[in-house]
């Protein structure tokens, strides 16, 4: 909490408590389980944490991307699972929030704050993952309608949530001819594939979302006619740090249990606390920690203040402490032996769920790619 205002020490506190509380004493069950854990979701969204930073006047919290980082990487230390979902869907109400009418910002907003009702996000197709400006997912435009057609894959919450917000092609190839929809669950040809199964993020369902002629009304597209890429884009930069802020969340979480792990068990009749070597690995482990947790928490300050180069610095921190944050959980497990191999032991769960950070919003790879660009153009 070093640098902290007061306001966000308490909404960090508030945040811990509610992770100990009402997260982690089930995040084993909701993992094994395969549990949305729906209701949990509505008491967070109940404090505030459904729309943080979306506009007080429908229902959101109205905080920065930083009270917003904090937040969820105090939320990730009870299940970085569930936590990881709620950002997500706190990113598509703030892309209706943000370049939706009056009319529809005043139709969805309330009840996706108040998590009454969820929200997906469908960007990558079977056939576009990192290269999102090539989606095939088509929307014809047919008088007040589209009739949209395709598929998106790798969809958290699919099948299960109730608004879609989907990024579709009205016009030619390449990011200029995407546009932004909203649909909802229940439209004719709107239908999902089976559930997933999946190393980690076990406590959020995902399917593929199928568009068989889907008819979707023109008043349910966000902005204009080509306007989605522009849209997905300054999502995935808030996205970005909303999921390495969760990396954070684990990475806590994880140093917290080694460093438990090692003041009990003993080996050679001292307790594991007492060889250097270990104790050399953890301060590693928290100097590395709270380097990736001041990159994130600096990139979310420029994204907040529109600084030109908020997206270079977010995906910087995206890449960082979402590889850093890895190898920490990683290296709490090894301290663990044995025992971190176990399902008993939550370790193991950090790791499995942290894993998928590297893959998602932008690839590690891509991010590599957004920085060097920045660099070699500048």
């Amino acid at each position: 909490s070093t640098g902290l205002t007061e306001d966000q020490k308490e909404f960090q506190k508030v945040a811990f408590d509610f992770a100990a509380k009402e997260m982690a004493p089930y995040m084993a069950e909701w993992d094994e389980k395969e549990i949305f854990p729906v209701e949990t979701m509505r008491k967070a969204a109940q404090l505030g944490f459904g729309g943080i930073y979306v506009k007080p006047d429908v229902g959101g919290s109205g905080l920065s991307r930083l009270d917003t980082s904090i937040i969820f990487e105090a939320l990730s230390t009870g299940c970085t699972s569930t936590t990881a979902y709620m950002s997500i869907h706190n990113m598509c109400v703030w892309m209706i929030d943000t370049f939706g009418s009056e009319e529809q910002r005043r139709r969805f907003c309330p009840s996706l704050c108040s998590m009454e009702k969820l929200a997906s996000y469908c960007l990558t197709e079977p056939g576009s993952g990192s290269d999102a400006a090539s989606l095939l997912t088509s929307a014809q435009r047919k008088g007040d309608t589209y009739v949209l057609n395709g598929s998106k894959a790798f969809i958290s919450g699919g099948g299960d949530t109730d608004v879609y917000v989907v990024m579709c092609r009205t016009g030619g190839p390449g990011p200029k001819g995407i546009s932004c929809l909203v649909l909802e669950k229940g439209m004719p040809g709107l239908s999902f594939g089976k559930k997933e199964r999946k190393v980690g993020w076990n406590s959020q369902p995902t399917r593929a979302v199928i568009f068989e002629d889907c008819v979707v009304p023109v008043g349910n597209r966000l902005g204009a006619e080509g306007q989605g890429f522009s849209i997905a884009m300054q999502g995935l930069n808030g996205g970005r740090i909303n999921i390495a802020s969760c990396s954070l969340g684990a990475a806590h979480a994880s140093v917290l249990l080694a460093q438990e792990h090692l003041t009990v068990r003993k080996q050679f009749g001292e307790p594991l606390a007492s060889n250097q070597f270990l104790q050399f690995r953890l301060a590693e482990m928290a100097t590395r920690l709270l380097a990736a947790r001041l990159m994130v928490r600096n990139a979310a300050r420029a994204l907040q203040d529109g600084r030109e180069d908020a997206a270079v610095l977010c995906s910087m921190a995206k890449l960082f402490a979402t590889d850093e944050c890895f190898g920490i959980c990683n290296q709490a497990l090894q301290m663990h032996g044995g025992y971190g191999y176990l399902k008993d032991y939550a370790v193991q769960q950090f790791v499995r769920d942290i894993r998928v950070h590297q893959i998602l919003e932008g690839t590690n790879e891509v991010m590599r790619m957004i920085v060097a660009r920045n660099l070699l153009q500048g």
